[in-house]
């Protein structure tokens, strides 16, 4: 079987995940704020030792490309790059909001919307909403937490949210609206849409690929005391 290293770094997760086909061999992730610097390496290096396996014994390393934190992105795209240097083997990126609505599916019905949501800051998610066979019903964008919002949403029997946006959503997303707490981004869920691509050998250009942000990143003026 085909083996697959993940990484999911896209919002404060920090997941790696070792996988054959639908197996997990090895998984290493925390919820720790401002790991992935320090964790993301250590991670790589403990799950491959832990199965066994060699960098060249890889079919592929697969990353969540975004949307989420610029940061993480980048950590996490910069380290599936250099592994698929390193191994010669492909680099096969998945959307973080079509992973993270996969991982929610188990929990939906037939007539369900699934929305995942990142939290994109103020009073902004990213999101897209997929129906039940993850097909995407609404375009895939920032988009600001508004009763509008919710209302022009299409006809739908629940509306499931999650992801650290989620919460952001509940109170204006109606009475049907139900947050799945246990559905957090993860390496595993990054991993079942990536063997799908593999399979189908659906591979982004290692050199010029680059994480998908969704709106321009903005940094923010340092403070100085005194200045005005």
């Amino acid at each position: 079987m085909s083996i697959l290293l993940s990484i999911e770094t896209a919002t404060h997760v920090c997941s790696v995940a070792l996988t054959s086909g639908g197996r997990l061999l090895a998984l290493r992730e925390t919820n720790e704020k401002n790991a992935h610097s320090k964790l993301l390496a250590v991670y790589v290096d403990e799950v491959l030792k832990e199965a066994g396996v060699k960098p060249s014994q890889l079919a592929g390393v697969a990353v969540s490309e975004g949307p989420g934190s610029y940061t993480g992105l980048r950590i996490g795209v910069s380290a599936a790059k250099g592994l698929c240097y390193a191994a010669s083997v492909p680099l096969i990126p998945v959307g973080t909001l079509h992973s993270l609505a996969y991982a929610m599916k188990q929990f939906a019905s037939e007539g369900d919307a699934l929305m995942p949501a990142i939290d994109a800051r103020r009073m902004e998610v990213y999101t897209c909403v997929f129906n039940h066979s993850l097909e995407a019903v609404t375009q895939p964008g920032p988009v600001v937490v508004s009763q509008p919002f919710f209302e022009g949403l299409p006809l739908h029997n629940r509306l499931l949210l999650a992801g650290d946006g989620g919460a952001k959503c509940l109170t204006l997303a109606g009475d049907r609206a139900l947050l799945l707490q246990q559905v957090q981004p993860s390496a595993v869920h990054v991993a079942a849409l990536a063997h799908q691509k593999l399979d189908a050998r659906q591979f982004a250009d290692t050199a010029y690929f680059e994480p998908y942000y969704m709106k321009e990143f903005v940094a923010g003026m340092p403070h100085v005391k005194g200045l005005q």
